[in-house]
């Protein structure tokens, strides 16, 4: 196939040896702490179900209605029997964790080495630590029965839109994505009814994979009851395993 003249470089010619064997090491290296990140959450995580992850700002203060908010959900999910899985910095996720803490089931941290704003909180009882995002956010959906979002920024909304994303696209199993606070996502929805839906980028169907729920006890009750009419366990079948493995 002619190349029209394009410098196209190849595997194996290479000018610089000694540098491109150093680069090899380093990317050798790298794939490795990768790996490693992937090894750990297995198996810290695998045998944690029923789990869900929560999501929601760093920025948000303990005197916001948010916070208190977050802490009343995740300790009735985790009296219900759900651990609570959250990003382990401040705001919603140390909510999360403070809630699911003081309840019957174990508290998650996935946390992430940031330069700024992230710092572990102290209500996890289990507690794993990533570089790489991409791992930490496999993590969130693998081991997650169900979303549960409050209000947040760009990370809260790339962790929402992935988990729809790979629902939509059948790369992981259905489960319930519930968006609290309905003032702050009035917006957001209105827009993918109105230019999401009525310009055919995704199907009016799609919207049924979000659920808007205020009230503490209505978002545990939907989580139950999501699983109730599947009449399956939140615990992934062997099908539903085998899906997970290709995140």
């Amino acid at each position: 196939m002619e190349l029209r003249g394009k410098n196209v470089p190849r595997l194996r010619e290479v000018d610089d040896i000694e540098r491109a064997t150093a680069k090899k090491a380093r990317e050798s290296w790298h794939v490795l702490t990768i790996m490693a990140e992937f090894i750990e959450s297995t198996e810290r995580l695998s045998e944690l179900r029923p789990a869900v992850s929560i999501f929601g700002s760093a920025r948000t203060k303990p005197d916001d209605p948010h916070y208190a908010l977050c802490i009343d959900i995740a300790r009735r999910l985790s009296d219900a029997g759900f651990a609570v899985i959250s990003g382990g910095g401040p705001g919603i996720m140390e909510a999360a964790n403070k809630g699911a803490f003081d309840g019957a089931s174990p508290s998650v941290g996935l946390n992430i080495e940031l330069p700024h704003e992230q710092h572990g909180n102290g209500w996890q009882d289990i507690s794993l630590s990533f570089r790489h995002f991409f791992a930490r956010k496999v993590a969130f959906v693998k081991y997650a029965d169900a979303y549960v979002v409050l209000p947040g920024g760009f990370g809260t909304l790339d962790e929402l839109t992935e988990a729809l994303t790979l629902m939509q696209t059948g790369k992981s199993r259905l489960m319930p994505v519930i968006l609290v606070g309905s003032k702050f996502w009035a917006g957001l929805m209105e827009w993918i009814r109105t230019r999401l839906v009525d310009d055919g980028m995704i199907s009016a169907k799609d919207l049924d994979l979000l659920q808007v729920i205020d009230d503490p006890a209505e978002v545990v009750v939907a989580v139950q009851k999501f699983y109730e009419a599947r009449q399956k366990p939140a615990d992934p079948e062997d099908t539903e395993r085998q899906t997970g493995m290709y995140l």
